[in-house]
């Protein structure tokens, strides 16, 4: 209601046809894919000619930096929500055993998520379109995901020894963004995203139709099996 009271019908009305075009646009990836997205074949589909939706997206790279935007966002808010019920439910005086419990929401939260939308989980960690680059601004979304992963576990205990890979990556962080985590968590939140990213990448592509086993169940197992560092 205030953001009614506070733009004109035209501000309005742009919103909104920018908003249809994204739904298509969606359509469009879910059909052919995001290589194929084509600004003109949905203004087609909206009854609007090619030159009239250039007004509302100045190209194909613009629409696509929009609806990476929005998958970022929402996985970043869904991962913020979701650490924060976390603690709010957990017992302060859980330490160490809170801070898993934590790790593992996020990892559930991340399947929902992605088992929700594929195409929206593939447009961001999918095959890159090709001939795309994506602006700073979306890099800097992603980042806050890392972030929320990288604040988990830096909360676990870390008494095990200090690995090889543990020593490179005190000097090999700005894939974290310089997040202060120690070592060791930068290798636990590393193993965490590239092992479960690699099972739900596979299951949302279909490669484990017809081998007769749950993949819920192969997902929790890998999460599981992660090393409490």
């Amino acid at each position: 209601m205030a953001e009614t009271g506070t733009t004109t019908p035209r501000e309005r009305y742009r919103t909104q046809v920018r908003a249809e075009i994204k739904e298509r646009a969606w359509e469009q990836i879910a059909t052919a894919g995001a290589s194929a997205l084509s600004l003109n074949a949905i203004a087609k589909r909206m009854g609007m000619s090619g030159p009239a939706l250039y007004r509302y997206y100045a190209g194909r790279d613009e629409l696509i930096t929009e609806l990476i935007k929005d998958a970022y966002r929402s996985l970043a808010d869904t991962f913020r929500a979701t650490a924060t019920a976390t603690f709010e439910t957990g017992a302060p005086e859980s330490g160490t055993h809170l801070a898993g419990t934590h790790l593992a929401a996020l990892a559930h939260a991340l399947r929902r998520w992605a088992l929700d939308d594929p195409h929206r989980y593939f447009l961001i960690y999918g095959t890159p379109v090709p001939g795309y680059h994506a602006p700073d601004d979306v890099t800097a979304i992603a980042a806050e995901i890392m972030a929320t992963l990288l604040d988990a576990c830096a909360a676990l205990a870390q008494d095990s020894p200090a690995t090889p890979f543990d020593t490179y990556l005190e000097d090999h962080r700005q894939w974290a963004d310089n997040h202060p985590a120690p070592p060791a968590a930068l290798h636990q939140a590393l193993t965490f995203w590239t092992r479960l990213h690699g099972v739900l990448s596979l299951e949302l592509a279909g490669h484990f139709t017809g081998m007769g086993f749950a993949p819920a169940l192969l997902f929790t197992a890998e999460l599981d099996d992660l090393p409490a560092r």
